[in-house]
């Protein structure tokens, strides 16, 4: 550990002088059929009374439901179509009830103080700090302007703690897009400039993104680990207060045996309805829910991915993803890698732990629904892929409930379907075999009908109330802090913006529950989802591409509509929210997915949030970057780099570390990209001939960048014979 400790800044690396001098650290790759749970480092006090009152409250609610609906569909006997609905009313009810269990512990949280294993208290003095931790900010054909922005904010706000020298901070790109390839180098190379001498701000481009975010991560720790106690993994979209990361270090280094601490990003910079309707909804009701899987979870917490800090030995020892057996989509590389992580850490006997009261910690959502599904799409691929995970030998019970709970949020998309489904069948059903209330023949009692009206509306009340109950109690504690009520506009504009929430969220559900069905179906007969880079601002698109993404979903709601119609009329009207949604769906995406709605109704103070009210200095600062460099050199790849011999010469040096290839390995790409090199006669034909792939097994050649350059030579040459 000694050598961990701050020392000063290692020269720079012989093969490329934008890197340190590699420290190599082992990971090896777990096995899920073989292992034990190591013995526990640290462990959490009191927290069976805790989860014994979440799950106990869990299933009280549960079985009194699970009473009431039978209650309601038995009046004359179960019907095989009522015993269904019955278990998927359960099933969907359970999960319902859960999470409000989760959310009153939440509330048990906040009023005791108690917030979970590790206590970081924001207010405390600013503590000394010692170890060396790096800062890696994982990138993906990302926008350069914007992480470098949001990389030179992060950087400042540490040095102004003071304690800047214990941080280095890792660029680590899997771009395969040239031209922001490029952009990235030549954005890097402006940082370091600007940042002078002693700032240890690295830049590493890997040829190849196996194994996506996961495997980056993993090929950084193998490389440079060795030379620090822990790291702090940051998204391309995510920001955190120098004063924030000294905290996570300082507790990390008064708990030994604790793995990772993983904090709670709050949502900024949202401009469309659609993100600030997600922004608000964190802000407001967000709260709740992380002290309270704080406060349950203890030592056997989750991990989200990102903006949270992990302890690199336990990580290297603990966390190498193995490969699923099988093909993908559900084989292969792990997508959703954050909870195996986090479960891979707890078997190793490290605690995994979350500290909601930190704040300093902020993220941003997707500025459009179509931009949500599409990453969606993605998680619910990664936890599908948790089937396989939860045989897994030696996991803590509480990991496989992550496990199964993270499976359970895509599953439950199809149950409501099939749920509402099922609904129909039964109005059906009773339809078409009418109940007789006095028949001819003499009984003591009159035959009732098949399902009690006056019983299933209490259950429909008490479901609505288990999912509203949160929110009214997310707004009544912002109403009793004085502070943060006038930040989010006062109680009468938080009480309109939280209505316009529930309605606005209310109408998109339906449709976010055919995209999921939609999505497990896709998965589940073998479709892939890939992975594509995210738009971060704008989610507007042309009203025909909605209306081809979405016309579908609009179809299905006319068609329910009319289905539950010709049933009956108290049918349709029970449907209507589901309907209303679905019909609803092409101009509630479009109009949602506008920033000039979202700042109108910023202007109007609705759906306002304390970081809108009250800006924090990073926050500021990364913007005010972002609007500096926004419109930066955007000319192609190689147009930019013999234009600039120092970006040239920077771009040369960092070759050997982009160009490995294992021997006999066929690179495919640079091999048709020579070829189509020799039908060229300058650079622009070759841009133009060129695809993406082929343009960057260039770049990232010695060879090809001559070839490239003997193209740019070529013009005045051809000029001058003219």
């Amino acid at each position: 550990m000694d050598a961990l400790r701050l020392a000063p800044a290692a020269p720079p690396c012989a093969a490329c002088p934008y890197l340190p001098p590699e420290a190599p650290l082992a990971m090896p790759v777990q096995s899920l059929r073989d292992g034990a749970r190591a013995p526990v480092r640290f462990a959490a006090p009191a927290v069976a009374a805790r989860r014994a009152f979440v799950l106990g409250t869990a299933l009280l609610l549960s079985a009194i439901a699970a009473y009431q609906m039978y209650f309601v569909l038995a009046v004359g006997g179960l019907t095989t179509l009522e015993a269904a609905i019955l278990v998927l009313f359960v099933v969907l009810f359970a999960w319902v009830a859960f999470s409000f269990a989760s959310t009153l512990g939440g509330v048990i949280a906040m009023a005791t103080r108690r917030t979970g294993a590790v206590e970081i208290n924001p207010d405390a003095p600013l503590p000394a700090i010692e170890s060396r931790t790096a800062l890696l900010l994982p990138t993906y054909n990302e926008e350069p302007d914007r992480v470098f922005s949001r990389v030179q904010a992060v950087y400042e706000s540490a040095a102004a703690t003071g304690q800047e020298a214990c941080f280095d901070v890792y660029i680590l790109s899997d771009t395969t897009n040239p031209d922001i390839f490029v952009a990235e180098e030549a954005a890097f190379l402006a940082l370091r400039e600007h940042l002078g001498a002693p700032a240890r701000v690295y830049y590493r481009h890997r040829p190849k993104n196996d194994a996506k975010k996961a495997g980056n991560i993993a090929e950084w720790l193998q490389r440079f680990g060795g030379h620090y106690a822990h790291m702090i993994v940051l998204d391309a979209d995510s920001l955190m207060t120098g004063d924030t990361l000294v905290r996570l270090v300082a507790a990390m280094e008064r708990h030994p045996g604790v793995g990772l601490i993983q904090t709670f990003p709050v949502m900024v910079n949202a401009t469309t309805t659609f993100a600030r309707v997600q922004q608000f909804a964190g802000r407001l009701y967000g709260p709740l829910i992380a002290y309270g899987l704080a406060w349950w979870h203890g030592a056997d917490g989750n991990y989200w991915g990102h903006n949270a800090i992990i302890r690199v030995r336990a990580f290297a020892e603990c966390a190498g993803l193995p490969a699923l057996s099988g093909p993908r989509p559900i084989g292969g590389h792990i997508l959703s890698h954050d909870f195996v992580e986090a479960a891979l850490i707890r078997r190793g006997g490290w605690a995994v732990v979350m500290a909601p009261a930190l704040g300093g910690s902020y993220e941003e959502s997707p500025p459009s629904l179509t931009e949500y599904a599409a990453r969606d799409r993605r998680w619910c691929q990664g936890n599908l892929q948790h089937m396989g995970v939860l045989p897994a030998r030696g996991l803590h019970w509480v990991t496989r409930l992550h496990l199964a709970t993270g499976i359970g949020a895509y599953v439950a998309a199809p149950l409501w379907l099939l749920f509402l489904f099922v609904g129909i069948l039964i109005s059906l059903q009773a339809q078409f075999i009418r109940p007789e209330y006095f028949p001819k023949t003499f009984t003591l009692y009159p035959q009732w009908p098949a399902q009690d009206p006056v019983r299933a509306a209490y259950v429909f009340a008490g479901t609505m109330a288990l999912l509203l109950l949160p929110k009214l109690i997310g707004y009544l504690a912002m109403l009793a802090d004085r502070a943060r009520r006038k930040a989010f506009g006062g109680a009468i504009r938080a009480f309109f913006s939280m209505l316009a929430e529930t309605l606005i969220s209310g109408l998109i559900a339906p449709i976010m529950m055919l995209i999921q069905s939609a999505s497990v179906l896709a998965i589940l007969s073998g479709r892939d989802s890939g992975w594509q880079a995210q738009r971060r601002d704008d989610g507007t698109l042309p009203l025909r591409a909605v209306m081809r993404r979405y016309g579908w979903h609009t179809a299905f709601g006319l068609l329910l509509a009319l289905a539950a119609y010709e049933v009956s009329y108290s049918l349709f009207a029970w449907m209507t929210p589901v309907i209303a949604g679905l019909i609803l769906a092409v101009p509630l995406v479009q109009w949602t997915a506008n920033p000039q709605t979202g700042l109108k109704l910023r202007r109007m103070k609705l759906l306002l949030t304390p970081e809108e009210s009250q800006p924090p200095e990073v926050l500021e600062r990364a913007n005010a970057l972002i609007a500096e460099f926004a419109g930066s050199d955007r000319r192609p790849a190689v147009e930019r780099l013999f234009s600039d011999p120092a970006l040239l010469a920077a771009h040369r040096a960092m070759l050997p570390q982009m160009a490995a290839r294992q021997p006999g390995e066929i690179d495919v790409a640079r091999v048709v990209a020579f070829a189509k090199l020799e039908d060229c006669i300058s650079l622009q034909q070759a841009i133009q001939l060129l695809t993406r792939a082929e343009m960057m097994a260039l770049l990232m050649d010695a060879h090809g960048l001559d070839r490239l350059a003997a193209l740019d030579r070529a013009v005045p040459a051809l000029k001058n014979v003219k």
